[in-house]
């Protein structure tokens, strides 16, 4: 019988050696004969405690309750009671005799007397957390004598550890009996070992051994005596040395005073209810108190309340001790954000305690959770997160940030909110660095095409300057087909002058990215002619624009002269002045409002908008008006070169063949020219600076490209069908039409009737649509291609 007792309590273990868990450091103090280990398990490291009780006879009567203890921690459960995982008997010969040593391993946990020392709290901070503490072992007491009709028997200091979340747990269970004052046949002793209870925590009817009125007396009358000792060794800072040392009350609150001799009444039936202390005490209600009881339960809380509490709970941190909130708070508020019960302004206490954390834990404890947050659905959590992806963006791996984030943060660039719109384009600034060139050039371009149409002038602006700002990310490729594009076709003719001038701030912040037949044929013809921009602000920047490129050009011309040709094409961001400033500029135009109605993109012929439109284009071989070709330098003559063939575009400035909502929008690449259906008439000014953007100059023809004309005209002809994409070619040929002759018009007719024939660029675009019979310029069918080809469709608009 004993074996089988034996077997039951000790659990399945074997002995020591296969113990599944590594015994460490003893602490200094323990409940009564048994010792209390650091420990770890073997299997993963988790931390434990491990408690070991030893005896050199198996019949010894600590060993007895030892074993009654193991057996009360296993079967009662309660989240302010210590958690039990393992036990085992070890039998050992040590000398003349047999050594019996019974091991319990338990959640970590560390004695109370040790972590008060470790805190070393003051004031009301350690006041606020004692109440806490004993507010936790009041609850545990509660549930033994009321709902378990159990009696501990020795709630003292001893009899309370404290887990890593700070919590205050009850443990040392050996002396715990059931209640049998109900029944009248009852004798003896109710608590077998009440013998290993220290006289100084003993009640006065204990202490007589008075089994009778102990009987008599309620199921809390005993344990209550403890709960007042166990507040005066708390607020003395001492151990309890004898049971005259209870009157002794300077320490105690004045809050808890009432209570504490309630507590400690000698009528046994006149003692408080550890239930009625944790109801009626003033003492137990504080901040700390109730912030933890309110995140406990609230899942019972309505959304008005969690709402109103998380909006303060970022104060209310920095009055609490920063240990518990760390420790104890924190966990509970990453699982309410997880779990969904928390409200989005939860976040921002969120990351504040998270800031407090090291950057190991950081990363370790904050993060994982702002990952998951991501997946929500819930807008307002999405907007929270964007709101304050500063203060966690870096932190953030690029590997994470393109596998897990983006996917889930490019929703809301098509999302029905503005703000969160807005937010997304924002928030692109820490994350664009950390993308790969799938997401980067494949995805993220395409909905920036789609932004820089968008109805709210703020988000175009800002689509712009985003584009600015992360061009350096961009490959070689991306760069010469997308900004030069976005920034003069788009940016510079938008209504909302913010918008053109940050057109203009763009193209000077990325100078360094186009070669001197770039600014001089596509930047500064379109730059040009916003000196007599109505906005005086647009104006400043396009005067400092124009200074700016020039410099480069005579830069480049010197070189040139001195025969240094090698660096001729470009000159270094870093050595213009007066861009440093692009990314707080951007910052400030966040607030930027206007409206859409009033603020829409202006409708140029080669603008977008996400409304039908002709596609005359669409075939791949376009006609446009003969120009001569333009000689790019001494020593090359890129008229005479074909263009290289543009990739597949999988970005808004290319062809979109299968777009985000490509149903509202053209097939046709993102600046192409599209006809609107309808054209708002902006003002006189605007109007004659559209005009001048709008129209195609060819430049003078040097003597040496004369003879090269009919070649080169066959090559753009032979080499159209090979490249479909608009911006494919780096160094942009001269647009010619192919005529059954190979005769081309000379630039004198266009020169009489346009005064920027000589200095304007060609026009940024070659799929331009039949221009009218006004102009003088023919129009010729495109050649026919190999292999599956769209069918061209041309509205009524187009045929006029």
């Amino acid at each position: 019988m004993f074996n089988f007792l034996k077997g039951v309590v000790g659990g399945s273990g074997g002995g020591q050696k296969d113990l599944p868990y590594n015994i460490g450091d003893p602490y200094p103090s323990a409940w009564s004969s048994w010792s209390h280990f650091r420990g770890t398990s073997k299997d993963d490291g988790s931390p434990v405690s491990i408690f070991s009780l030893s005896g050199s006879n198996p019949q010894d009567g600590r060993l007895a309750a030892g074993r009654n203890g193991v057996k009360r921690l296993r079967t009662v459960r309660h989240p302010n009671i210590l958690s039990f995982l393992y036990s085992t008997e070890v039998e050992t010969v040590d000398g003349s005799g047999t050594k019996v040593t019974i091991y319990i391993v338990t959640e970590p946990a560390m004695p109370l007397s040790e972590k008060i020392k470790e805190l070393s709290l003051e004031g009301t901070q350690r006041d606020e957390y004692y109440a806490w503490g004993l507010h936790q072992i009041a609850k545990a007491v509660s549930f033994l004598n009321n709902d378990c009709k159990l009696v501990h028997g020795n709630v003292c200091l001893e009899s309370v550890v404290v887990t890593q979340t700070l919590d205050w747990k009850l443990h040392a269970f050996d002396v715990l009996s059931e209640y049998d004052g109900t029944s009248g046949t009852a004798t003896g002793p109710m608590l077998p070992y009440e013998w290993l209870v220290g006289s100084q925590y003993k009640s006065v009817e204990l202490a007589k051994s008075d089994w009778v009125a102990i009987r008599k007396s309620p199921p809390w009358a005993i344990d209550s005596w403890g709960l007042g000792c166990l507040i005066y060794e708390i607020f003395s800072g001492m151990k309890l040395g004898k049971t005259e040392e209870l009157r002794n009350t300077a320490s105690i609150p004045k809050s808890l005073l009432p209570d504490y001799q309630r507590l400690l009444s000698s009528t046994p039936s006149r003692r408080l209810n550890a239930s009625k202390l944790i109801e009626n005490s003033e003492y137990f209600h504080n901040k700390l108190v109730d912030t933890i009881h309110f995140m406990e339960i609230l899942s019972l809380k309505d959304s008005v309340e969690k709402d109103t509490f998380f909006r303060k709970l970022p104060n209310l941190t920095e009055q609490l001790p920063r240990q518990i909130v760390l420790k104890k708070l924190f966990p509970l508020l990453t699982s309410a954000l997880e779990y969904g019960s928390a409200a989005a302004p939860a976040l921002t206490a969120l990351l504040k305690i998270g800031s407090w954390l090291s950057a190991e834990e950081y990363t370790l404890k904050v993060l994982p959770t702002i990952i998951k947050l991501f997946a929500s659905n819930d807008r307002a959590i999405r907007v929270a997160l964007l709101q304050h992806i500063d203060q966690y963006g870096e932190s953030l791996s690029a590997r994470v940030v393109d596998e897990q984030v983006y996917p889930h943060v490019a929703t809301g660039f098509v999302d029905t909110s503005s703000i969160l719109r807005e937010l997304t384009l924002k928030s692109m600034l820490i994350m664009a660095p950390k993308l790969s060139q799938r997401n980067l050039s494949g995805s993220l371009l395409k909905y920036l095409s789609k932004l820089q149409v968008d109805e709210e002038p703020a988000i175009r602006t800002n689509t712009t300057i985003l584009l600015g700002n992360i061009a350096s990310f961009l490959n070689d490729g991306t760069r010469k087909r997308v900004l030069i594009n976005a920034f003069t076709v788009r940016a510079l003719r938008d209504t909302f002058s913010p918008a053109r001038g940050a057109g203009v701030m763009a193209l000077c912040a990325t100078s360094s990215y186009y070669d001197t037949t770039e600014i001089a044929t596509r930047i500064l013809p379109n730059i040009v002619v916003l000196t007599i921009d109505p906005d005086s602000d647009v104006r400043s920047k396009v005067f400092q624009a124009v200074d700016q490129f020039m410099q480069i050009l005579k830069q480049s011309n010197e070189k040139s002269n001195a025969g240094d040709t090698a660096h001729a094409g470009s000159l270094g961001l870093a050595s213009m002045p007066g861009n440093a400033g692009l990314l707080e500029w951007a910052m400030s135009s966040l607030t930027l409002k206007g409206k859409p109605s009033d603020q829409a993109p202006i409708a140029a012929s080669n603008s977008v908008r996400p409304v039908t439109t002709t596609t005359a284009a669409s075939s791949g071989l376009i006609e446009t008006p003969s120009m001569a070709p333009v000689r790019v330098s001494s020593s090359s003559d890129f008229a005479d070169a074909p263009a290289p063939p543009s990739p597949t575009s999988t970005d808004g400035w290319g062809e979109i063949e299968n777009g985000i909502h490509e149903e509202q929008y053209s097939d046709k690449d993102g600046w192409d020219d599209i006809e609107p259906l309808e054209e708002p008439k902006p003002s006189s000014v605007l109007a004659n600076i559209q005009a001048a953007q709008k129209r195609p100059v060819s430049q003078p023809k040097p003597q040496a490209a004369t003879s090269l004309r009919s070649k080169s005209t066959v090559k753009a002809v032979a080499t159209k069908d090979e490249d479909d994409d608009l911006w494919g070619s780096i160094a942009v040929p001269t647009p010619k039409i192919a005529s059954k002759s190979l005769k081309v018009k000379t630039s004198g007719a266009v020169e009489d009737d346009d005064p920027w024939a000589a200095i304007a660029a060609p026009p940024p675009t070659t799929k331009a649509k039949p221009l009218s019979a006004g102009r003088g310029r023919g129009t010729k069918a495109a050649a026919p291609k190999l292999g599956a080809q769209r069918i061209n469709r041309t509205s009524s608009s187009g045929m006029q």
